[in-house]
């Protein structure tokens, strides 16, 4: 059995659009999670339509995720940080305080986006912040990143059904640590930027948590904890996310580069991360919210 979910930002999603689908496919009654925002019905084989249904409600700014009904609420969260967790990159948000911000960030869109080898660009980036003062990194923390919206919610509500929640990134410790903190994650791993006499000294210590670096946490992690890789919830939206993503048993690529989406079957573009909530079958009444 599989479980069809569409997922809109709120108020988006018209019953009618729900209807005509369930009837197309032959599904199972409909069930809302939230009024005109998230619903999901049941269904015996996967349809030959589906990705072309799935650019179709794009184009209406709804999300479609199919998906084995089986285990489907997950006991352990696996994020990725920048772009993702927060709504910055922060070694671009860095770069940018230090007046090269155009440069890094060329190099980190074609990062993400699978151009370049991740430790290559993340050291060539890194190098060009050399000399700068350590204390940059807290007022970008104060001035210029934002949490990405639900991000609380999905934390809080994933971790009272008892799921482990862990926050790796190939961005850097100072930055993970804040928002490990900020969310309650279980725990944080991302590369460590080394400082010298208060200055940067544009290089990070070695090893490069990297894309294997991330699938190494999942296998650690799951390990520890006596889980499976089914059990587990990644999402990401990088080219260094796609090894977690392809291993856990719900991979969300969260508004991620197209090259990235594309090897993804569960694609998260207009909802935020509560959606990641209504995909396991969370309604929002059950949703737990955080000041």
């Amino acid at each position: 059995m599989f479980v069809v979910t569409l997922i809109s930002a709120p108020g988006l999603l018209d019953p009618s659009l729900l209807e005509n689908l369930r009837n197309a496919w032959g599904g199972g009654d409909a069930v809302w999670l939230a009024p005109d925002e998230a619903a999901e019905f049941s269904l015996s084989d996967l349809p030959q339509n589906r990705w072309q249904v799935w650019q179709d409600l794009q184009d209406l700014q709804v999300d479609l995720i199919v998906q084995p009904a089986e285990n489907r609420r997950k006991k352990m969260l696996l994020a990725d940080m920048d772009s993702t967790m927060i709504q910055q990159e922060c070694i671009d948000e860095l770069a940018d305080h230090a007046g090269v911000g155009a440069r890094v960030k060329d190099i980190t869109a074609r990062a993400m986006n699978g151009e370049l080898d991740f430790e290559e660009a993340l050291n060539e980036r890194v190098a060009l912040l050399q000399g700068q003062p350590a204390s940059i990194i807290d007022q970008v923390l104060d001035e210029r990143i934002d949490l990405m919206p639900g991000g609380k919610v999905l934390l809080a509500t994933m971790r009272a059904h008892r799921a482990y929640a862990a926050l790796v990134s190939g961005g850097f410790t100072a930055f993970s640590a804040v928002i490990a903190e900020k969310l309650s994650f279980d725990t944080h791993r991302a590369n460590q930027l080394l400082v010298e006499d208060g200055v940067l000294t544009g290089k990070v210590a070695l090893p490069i948590l990297g894309r294997q670096a991330k699938v190494d946490a999942l296998e650690a992690f799951t390990t520890s904890l006596g889980l499976s890789e089914d059990d587990v919830l990644a999402v990401g939206d990088g080219a260094n996310d796609l090894g977690m993503l392809g291993r856990a048993g719900t991979g969300v690529a969260l508004h991620a580069k197209p090259s990235v989406a594309a090897e993804c079957d569960v694609r998260v573009n207009f909802g935020d991360l509560t959606a990641l909530l209504y995909l396991q079958g969370y309604a929002k009444s059950e949703f737990v919210s955080r000041d």
